[in-house]
């Protein structure tokens, strides 16, 4: 089929895919990006209505906005926090209070607009970040808002930004207390971490609730949060949904009892997502469920639990309680460890089948200490852990298959440093994200972030400032990241309402 041509209101023809392309180049711009793709809606700055899109003869045309090149190309400043951003929207205008962003002035064209194909308008929106749509989802037309919140776009903007363009979806790192009981979750940017000079700090936003939160986990930019609210003065636990990108928050789900086995993750196959626990009666009985969102989310016991927490015999063990969901792969994953013996394994849940299997690690060395235990995460989409090895170094291993423990492939060799080991710790190296560019994001021993470049062996400690999270008694996070839990979350515009969830955007607010 030939490729259909567009005017632009130059009077120049362009083709479907240099049109595209103008676009997905602004897109993947400078720091002036969102305030260009503000222009690319035509609607902020030229202030053209949804009546004016509608054409008697061609309902499927819409109208392109001015041209795109009376746009300067402005300075790069620091790499801002999202969170932080002040857009305020002004008749005739966009202004950004971000220091080192431009001011972006209304478009004084009186040629009419041409018009664009909608096919084309769903091509150019999906290669637009998240959180820049979620900005503009109340600036457009209604056909275009309507195309924005539907839950097929929102699944093909997830799918398309994490196999083909990760930097749709920016990449965050969320944190809640676990040594004291505080309603707020933090939560900063990973990119700002890796590229911001020191005396730039990466600065936490805190988000409260109602209760004290805890995350159970992260999937598809959503948060599982576990709350507890007092009910007849006994303490009823239930769990919520939260999208942090779009604000929204789902009801609240009981969980009928204590627990602190638990996970979330996603069912690919059946388009579901799910909450593992094991339920703890008063009784002292003990049920494993698994919880399905949605309209009327559900609930099923499957097979017991094959490990503890806690094992009075000292056999194996589970080192964390929270399961590591894998993306694409549909399980939920444990860390078994003995500190008696060399055994290491993981524990998987495939979600799909809600069956349990187990999959074998690297070996570990003869010399290796028993008492230093090994680390579980995600990197790049797979599987990894980290080892300490013959007290000199740790070792870093990533599962390139998921399930196949040929696949193991040692990624790093990171050698100790004094100031990764003091204080000395009994865990090992928690690698939390890395870039391209083989620099990693890892939480050391001494209970700090740091940044470790594996070409150079160079370490760097991000200057990441934490006084907006609210939680006062918490050592900042510049001088120590303990006691919190923490997990990265790629933004999305996946709402618990796509699935049939009710809704509201009250829940969660900034500190």
């Amino acid at each position: 089929m030939a490729t259909k041509s567009h005017r632009f209101h130059d009077g120049t023809n362009h083709s479907r895919d240099r049109i595209v392309g103008e676009v997905v180049k602004l897109v993947n711009g400078d720091s002036t990006m969102e305030l260009r793709i503000v222009e690319i809606s035509g609607f902020r700055s030229s202030k053209i209505s949804s009546k004016k899109l509608r054409q008697p003869r061609a309902r499927a045309d819409r109208r392109l906005p001015p041209p795109l090149s009376h746009l300067n190309r402005m300075k790069r400043g620091p790499i801002p926090d999202d969170d932080d951003d002040d857009t305020v929207a002004r008749k005739g205008k966009v202004v950004t209070t971000t220091e080192g962003w431009p001011e972006l002035l209304r478009c004084t064209t009186t040629k009419p607009p041409p018009i664009l194909l909608d096919e084309l308008i769903a091509e150019i929106l999906l290669r637009i970040p998240a959180r820049s749509l979620v900005r503009l989802r109340n600036s457009v037309c209604s056909s275009w808002r309507t195309l924005i919140s539907s839950s097929q776009f929102a699944k093909d903007h997830l799918r398309r930004s994490m196999a083909m363009d990760p930097a749709l979806t920016h990449p965050r790192i969320a944190y809640n207390s676990t040594w004291h009981s505080y309603p707020t979750i933090g939560v900063f940017s990973v990119r700002s971490v890796f590229e911001n000079r020191p005396h730039e700090p990466t600065k936490v936003v805190g988000y409260e609730g109602r209760r004290y939160l805890r995350m159970i986990g992260t999937c598809n930019g959503l948060l599982c949060l576990h709350d507890k609210q007092r009910e007849d003065g006994l303490l009823s636990p239930r769990a919520m949904l939260w999208n942090p990108c779009t604000g929204f928050t789902s009801q609240p789900l009981e969980i009928g009892g204590i627990f602190s086995v638990c996970g979330f993750g996603y069912d690919h196959v059946n388009d579901k997502y799910k909450l593992f626990v094991i339920v703890e009666k008063k009784s002292g009985e003990s049920f494993t469920r698994i919880f399905t969102f949605g309209p009327k989310s559900t609930w099923r016991t499957i097979q017991d639990f094959p490990y503890r927490l806690h094992d009075p015999n000292n056999k194996t063990i589970l080192l964390a309680p929270v399961g590591l969901f894998v993306s694409g792969t549909g399980t939920l994953n444990w860390l078994l460890c003995s500190s008696r013996t060399s055994f290491v394994a993981v524990l998987s849940l495939d979600l799909v089948k809600e069956t349990y299997s187990q999959i074998s690690l690297p070996s570990r060395d003869s010399d290796d200490s028993l008492r230093v235990f090994p680390q579980l995460a995600t990197l790049r989409g797979c599987l990894a852990v980290c080892y300490e090895t013959k007290k000199t170094h740790w070792t870093l291993w990533m599962m390139k298959e998921y399930g196949v423990p040929q696949s193991w492939t040692k990624l790093a060799i990171i050698p100790h440093h004094p100031l990764l080991l003091d204080p000395p710790r009994n865990f090992s190296l928690v690698p939390v994200y890395m870039l391209k560019n083989d620099v990693l994001l890892v939480i050391s021993p001494s209970c700090k972030f740091v940044l470790c470049n594996l070409n150079d062996g160079s370490i760097d400690f991000p200057n990441i400032d934490s006084s907006g999270d609210g939680m006062t008694q918490l050592r900042p996070l510049s001088r120590g990241v303990g006691g919190r839990t923490y997990h990265i979350y790629y933004e999305s515009l996946v709402s618990p309402s796509h699935f049939g969830l009710p809704t509201c955007s009250s829940e969660m607010r900034r500190v």
